[in-house]
């Protein structure tokens, strides 16, 4: 696909509201293709005018025109014949002033028929139905106040006509029924007509702001899909790429494939692509780059064009994707383990110095207290040294179908029991009963940790301790909620940081891998603020059993 530089000196500028577009008699520049119209108009005037002045002089006798004023009807149509030379040198020559110009041809047109008509005996000579089209002509061109102004001067030029006629040449009164009639017709053709012209007009502006809008989209168009990470492609039916980007040059290895087939550069791709379209393989797959050198992501749309089955594909380069997450696991292993230095020096130095007030002390009652303090703070290394092991194995998740209402009621027995906590303290409601996809180990971890903290900080009462299942919407949520004075609002923002912890011997590990655990098998674990006591909640997809 070519670029194209936007905004630039190739781009369409949008022309300002009503320029070159503007109706005549309303003001403003007119469209050149008013004056085309106008040279077409002038043009079947010439035509007319050169047959009338054939007719006069060349076989008088062959039509019944100029029967009354033979002399009269020559000099008439010569006369005419002479203005629509000067007319059309004129819109050649000086194109300006429309209006004018409009008018004076009118205007000619009217007295040269009136005065042929005259000349043929009248309103039977049939001439005056001509003035039909001049008006109609003038209408396509002309705004409506002169529209009307050009009908009501054919219409007092026929009806004097007929009166001439009726005061010199003894025609019947009743004879102006006829001029009259068409008379209303110059009104009715002049108004219908020119109320159409301007919507053809008014269609044509738009359709021409159309096409400049259209053009700048697709120049804009152009240029984002030159400047996105991903590559695009666009494949036609037949399997022909009929657009590609610059990022797809270098993901085929420098090849444009452009206008190629798509099975002639990347095969692997080619044929993914079909297995798509036939409905037997995925919308994402990942494929190797044409030369091997990397794995790419690649994403098939169907672009939804009528009349052919175009399809945009998506090229994302995995190996720098990969590259991304290595260098923010490094990045989040450096601080973790900054952090865990930090927290292995206090309890290593509350050891040494216990050890060495040991080797000191004789006395039974300070060696149990060291010797307390020695056990306490190895048996919290030992924790912190457990919880990294399970951080590490986090991306290790084994999912199986669990059906929550069995598991829960089997873990809040064991907890329990294993916890010391009363058979009543921890209740358990389930508004669905769902069979969700998780990692056994990991959900029992990640319910004894916030259920451990959960009883720690509740009143420790029959229900301090509600385990809530729920559906919201298409999610399954599972809430566990204490009754306790719940987490201080300074205090939120940190929950879920590695080694933060209001408990004096906490490691701070357990909500921050809960987090992870939870994140590693499709989960989220929030904190819900403004609930009372303290409100954790995991959400995930999950089906009703």
């Amino acid at each position: 696909m070519s670029t194209a530089a936007y905004p630039g000196s190739d781009a369409v500028a949008a022309p300002a509201p009503g320029a070159r577009d503007t109706i005549p008699g309303a003001g403003g520049e007119v469209a050149d293709s008013l004056w085309t119209s106008l040279r077409y108009f002038n043009g079947y005037r010439l035509i007319v005018a050169a047959l009338f002045l054939a007719t006069a002089f060349v076989h008088p006798d062959l039509v019944d025109l100029g029967s009354a004023d033979r002399r009269l009807f020559g000099a008439t149509a010569a006369a005419y014949l002479a203005l629509a030379i000067g007319f059309q040198v004129a819109l050649v020559r000086a194109p300006r002033n429309f209006p004018l110009q409009v008018t004076l041809q009118v205007l000619a047109d009217i007295v040269a028929i009136t005065l042929l008509m005259y000349a043929s005996g009248g309103f039977k000579s049939g001439l005056a139905v001509m003035l039909l089209i001049s008006l109609a002509g003038a209408a396509l061109v002309s705004g409506g106040l002169l529209t009307l102004f050009y009908a009501a001067v054919a219409s007092i030029a026929v009806l004097v006509e007929q009166g001439v006629q009726v005061l010199v040449h003894d025609a019947g009164v009743a004879s102006f029924v006829q001029p009259a009639l068409l008379a209303i017709g110059y009104f009715a053709t002049a108004s219908i007509t020119n109320r159409l012209a301007q919507r053809v007009i008014m269609n044509e502006r738009v359709a021409r702001q159309r096409a400049v809008e259209l053009a700048n989209q697709l120049r804009i168009n152009a240029l984002v899909i030159q400047d996105v990470q991903d590559g695009v492609l666009v494949i036609d039916g037949n399997g022909l790429v009929r657009q590609a980007n610059r990022r797809v040059e270098t993901l085929a290895g420098g090849t444009n494939p452009e206008l190629e087939p798509l099975e002639a550069y990347w095969p692997e791709l080619a044929a993914r692509l079909q297995a798509w379209r036939a409905g037997t393989g995925a919308s994402i797959e990942t494929v190797e780059s044409p030369d091997g050198g990397r794995p790419v992501r690649a994403r098939f749309v169907d672009a939804g064009v009528q009349g052919g089955r175009v399809t945009v594909a998506f090229l994302e380069d995995l190996s720098k994707v990969e590259e991304q997450a290595r260098q923010l696991k490094l990045a989040a292993l450096g601080r973790l383990t900054a952090n865990i230095a930090h927290e292995i020096r206090n309890p290593l130095s509350a050891i040494t110095h216990a050890s060495d007030l040991l080797r000191e002390e004789n006395r039974a009652p300070p060696r149990e207290r060291l010797t307390r303090i020695i056990r306490d703070n190895a048996h919290r290394l030992d924790r912190m040294v457990r919880d990294i092991m399970e951080l590490n194995r986090r991306d290790r998740a084994q999912r199986e179908p669990i059906r929550l209402a069995g598991f829960l009621a089997t873990f809040v027995e064991e907890f329990a029991q294993a916890e010391k906590v009363p058979a009543d303290g921890i209740v358990v409601e389930m508004r669905v009963e769902p069979v969700l996809e998780f990692d056994r180990v990991h959900l029992n971890q990640v319910l004894w940790n916030l259920v451990r903290n959960g009883w720690r900080h509740s009143a420790r009462s029959s229900g301090s301790v509600r385990i809530l299942v729920d559906r919201a919407g298409p999610r399954l949520e599972l809430h566990v909620v204490d009754d306790g004075p719940g987490v201080p609002k300074d205090l939120v923002p940190q929950l879920f940081e590695p080694f933060f912890t209001t408990f004096s011997s906490g490691t701070g590990l357990g909500l921050y891998i809960a987090r992870e655990l939870c994140a590693a098998n499709g989960a989220a674990l929030d904190y819900m603020a403004g609930r009372g006591g303290a409100d954790f909640r995991i959400q995930w997809q999950g089906q009703a059993g």
